[in-house]
């Protein structure tokens, strides 16, 4: 009977426990690095908000009053680039930056001019590229009304006996996002390229 009771009590603290700790999702491995101590015996720690600003790059916090077509096509660059994750941009980043971003600030200038100066300064990107193999890459919309204008999209291509080729496009509400407005290909090689963001 001993052992019997020693294995149902194994079982109910294990059932007990299971799930009462959850670590926090958000554990910062520098935590004790990063704590400084003041003159006066006070505990400085940096803020979240201070080490989320630090890690936008300078386009996203610029002023978007001095030149909204400007701030509005870089800040469409660094998604790109954010999409495309570093172990693609180091293989790509000349061909992206030299093919691709011409024409990407030529259509979102075209889309810009194009909409009512007005809505303008109201127009923004997107901040949540499609990690894995989803397509989406940002898309731009009124902020005002929160009317989407266009979604650009990058997708991987495997042609037979050439390899896999990255087509950017975008897609516009005028023909309800159905038809494929080319900007570019670039070749990637012969072996599958990694996920998106990696």
């Amino acid at each position: 009977m001993k052992p019997l009771m020693r294995r149902i009590f194994v079982v109910l603290i294990s059932v007990l426990t299971l799930g009462l700790y959850i670590p926090p999702a958000h554990v910062d491995t520098e935590a004790a690095e990063k704590k400084e101590i003041t003159d006066a015996g006070h505990l400085n720690e940096p803020s979240v908000v201070e080490d989320d600003q630090q890690m936008l790059p300078d386009v996203l916090t610029e002023d978007r009053d001095e030149d909204p077509f400007r701030s509005i096509t870089e800040e469409a660059f660094a998604r790109t680039e954010a999409k495309m994750g570093p172990r693609i941009m180091e293989k790509v980043d000349d061909e992206l930056s030299e093919v691709i971003f011409p024409e990407m600030e030529k259509v979102m200038v075209d889309l810009l001019s194009n909409t009512d100066e007005e809505h303008v300064p109201y127009m923004k990107i997107t901040e949540d590229p499609a990690p894995g193999y989803g397509e989406r890459m940002f898309n731009l919309y009124n902020g005002h009304t929160d009317e989407e204008i266009a979604r650009f999209h990058v997708r991987r291509d495997k042609r037979p006996g050439e390899g896999y080729w990255f087509n950017f496009h975008y897609h516009l509400k005028e023909d309800a996002y159905a038809k494929h407005h080319e900007i570019g290909e670039i070749y990637w090689e012969k072996n599958t390229p990694p996920k998106w963001m990696s």
